[in-house]
């Protein structure tokens, strides 16, 4: 025998609880039951942020995000901007506070704040909650979806898929396997790439390096062509390149073919004619010193030496000796200071996934189905991502709220 709800949310993430919250704020008619997979809910986003759960940031523009069609988002986070966000939270006892970025956070700094807040209010509510539910299967007749779980099964006239997909890993219940279920039901799908994840480069260059930390901008070229641009502080690893703009261009690794660099400006606030000119004053000021010293005042001391390696150079000779080609070499290497990119690290240390169900199949302002009325997906399991700034809970809570009007209003017009 199957136990009855109005509403079924497959997924005790930010979007699930988000969605369920809402839905009971405005009508505590509305039967609620949300399946989780795992032990206890919001085991993702109690680590987003670095534990401090980035929640939106005060820059909305759609270029933030990403998908075969982005433009998907924009309804959605246009009906529930930064203010209907910061509204929300703050009914449920969470006021935000923003960074010097934009970045706005839960005033606690913590993201255990943001969790709980959701989940006391789901108790308090009324919203039934089931872990350790995995969903397995759900079938419809007529108007009603059955989902099967390894806790029974549950009936709803309305099914909202708010689950992860990859990223995080099987320890935070992500392997994909409610978009594996969609896909066999007929959805569409995206290929689905890590995102928001540290990139492997070829070479022991990187690893040379590893611990050094620099401030450049970062190009990911294509082919030699420039695909995306960030800036920011780089940390050298020993499988590559991690740090806030590699995260930002590394969603691309995957995602396109041919020849594929991450190419470093380390003084990206000198045009290459300056960092020239300053490289002949640090020759007359440095003329009896070795090269291995040369870059040890302007760069970090390893990276430097790295650079004059890289121009063919031996770290012994004397910075007098340097020719005009040479200083020409070192300020390309400067300002060009590239790493063929392999790979990312993979989706257990991505904080998204790209790609998912295909947008298409799906309205931009309600999150439903075409095929398939009374079924929702919101969150990450949408081919939508977004940048590292709280873009990708922004989304995930506003679809959440669009798809919660959609199921309020049918709601009201079943009474009518």
């Amino acid at each position: 025998m199957s136990r009855f709800f109005d509403v079924c949310i497959i997924g005790g993430g930010a979007s699930g609880l988000a969605a369920a919250v809402y839905i009971k704020q405005k009508n505590s008619t509305v039967s609620v039951a949300v399946l989780e997979r795992l032990s206890r809910v919001g085991k993702k986003l109690i680590t987003t942020g670095n534990g401090r759960c980035n929640i939106t940031n005060s820059d909305e523009a759609i270029t933030h995000y990403h998908g075969r069609n982005a433009r998907f988002a924009e309804y959605a986070l246009k009906k529930y901007p930064n203010a209907e966000l910061e509204k929300f939270f703050l009914s449920l006892g969470v006021p935000f506070v923003y960074d010097e970025t934009g970045r706005a956070y839960p005033a606690s700094l913590q993201a255990s704040s943001v969790v709980d807040a959701l989940r006391f209010s789901c108790d308090a509510l009324g919203v039934e909650t089931f872990t350790e539910c995995k969903a397995t299967d759900f079938t419809k007749n007529g108007k009603i979806y059955t989902v099967k779980t390894e806790k029974g099964d549950f009936s709803a006239r309305n099914l909202i898929f708010a689950a992860g997909l990859y990223s995080g890993g099987i320890k935070l219940g992500c392997d994909g396997g409610v978009l594996k279920l969609l896909k066999s039901k007929g959805e569409k799908c995206v290929a689905v790439t890590p995102a928001i994840v540290q990139i492997k480069t070829a070479g022991d260059l990187a690893r040379s390096l590893k611990g050094i930390k620099a401030d450049a901008a970062v190009t990911f070229k294509i082919d030699g062509k420039s695909v995306r641009r960030e800036t920011g502080e780089v940390l050298f690893c020993d499988y590559g390149l991690s740090g806030p703009p590699v995260l930002q261009i590394a969603r691309e690794t995957e995602r396109r073919n041919g020849r594929k660099e991450v190419s470093l400006d380390l003084m990206c606030k000198r045009s290459e004619d300056e960092v020239i000119s300053l490289l002949y004053g640090l020759k007359t000021a440095l003329s009896y010193r070795k090269l291995d010293e040369y870059l040890s005042g302007a760069l970090n001391k390893r990276l430097g030496q790295a650079v004059v390696k890289a121009a063919g150079l031996k770290l012994s000779g004397y910075v007098s000796e340097l020719s005009s080609g040479d200083i020409e070499r070192i300020a390309f290497l400067i300002k060009n200071f590239t790493f063929t990119a392999i790979s990312t690290t993979g989706f257990d240390n991505s904080q998204v996934t790209a790609g998912g169900l295909d947008t298409d199949g799906f309205d931009n302002t309600t999150m439903m189905s075409v095929k398939n009325k009374g079924m929702y997906a919101v969150g990450e399991i949408l081919d939508i991502d977004g940048d590292c700034g709280g873009y990708n809970l922004h989304f995930a809570f506003s679809s959440a709220f669009c798809a919660a009007d959609s199921i309020l209003k049918g709601v009201e017009n079943d009474k009518a």
